[in-house]
């Protein structure tokens, strides 16, 4: 019991506090309701998966139908594995529940990896101008924070008392990095291309 308390007290060590929200006050500003692209598309990755010692890479592949679905095909590298989930909504669906959510975002990241915003409507939403970003601390007491450019979503971060224990960060080049740091865990995006997409509802059964 002593050594399952120590470990406790080191992962809540390793996850960050949120510091105060950046930015200049905007009291009158309204966050953008920011929605994937009309139609299909299809997005081609690959993927880098860190927790602690353990190491993993592969390829895979999403398919999305506006506004709230999307289907994600993750293969390990050197054709060892497969793994699937839908996304629907805020309802995530896979053959492996349990292996989906220790691996898996849950779904507002995973649509924030998808350009949507998908938060639960919550009130006490504060927003602040930080020169081309938008910031807000949504909830009261703080669940999530978000940073938008333009109509881009570039970051959010899940928050449980006062930490951030989950994020998502776009970056410029294409990659999309998903963090969980009380458990050390980091799964790397890189997009390799997108286009149009062309399938029918059979790829929402699993």
């Amino acid at each position: 019991m002593r050594s399952f308390a120590v470990v406790l007290v080191l992962l809540a060590a390793c996850t960050p506090r949120a510091a105060p929200l950046k930015g200049v006050l905007a009291p009158d500003r309204a966050l953008p309701s920011i929605s994937m692209a009309n139609g299909h598309r299809h997005i081609i990755f690959t993927w880098d998966y860190q927790e602690g010692d353990i190491a993993a890479r592969g390829d895979g592949s999403i398919r999305t139908a506006a506004p709230d679905s999307a289907r994600l095909d993750f293969f390990l590298g050197g054709g060892l594995g497969a793994g699937g989930a839908v996304l629907i909504g805020d309802s995530l669906r896979t053959p492996h529940a349990n292996l989906a959510r220790r691996y898996i975002p849950p779904a507002p990241l995973m649509w924030a990896a998808l350009g949507r915003l998908a938060i639960p409507p919550l009130a006490d939403t504060v927003v602040r101008v930080d020169g081309e970003l938008t910031r807000a601390d949504i909830g009261r007491p703080l669940q999530w924070r978000v940073a938008i450019k333009g109509d881009t979503l570039v970051e959010l971060d899940h928050v449980s008392d006062g930490k951030i224990t989950e994020s998502l960060t776009r970056g410029m080049n294409g990659t999309l990095t998903f963090q969980a740091p009380g458990a050390r865990r980091t799964l790397r995006l890189t997009l390799i291309r997108e286009e149009p997409g062309s399938f029918d509802a059979s790829i929402w059964s699993l």
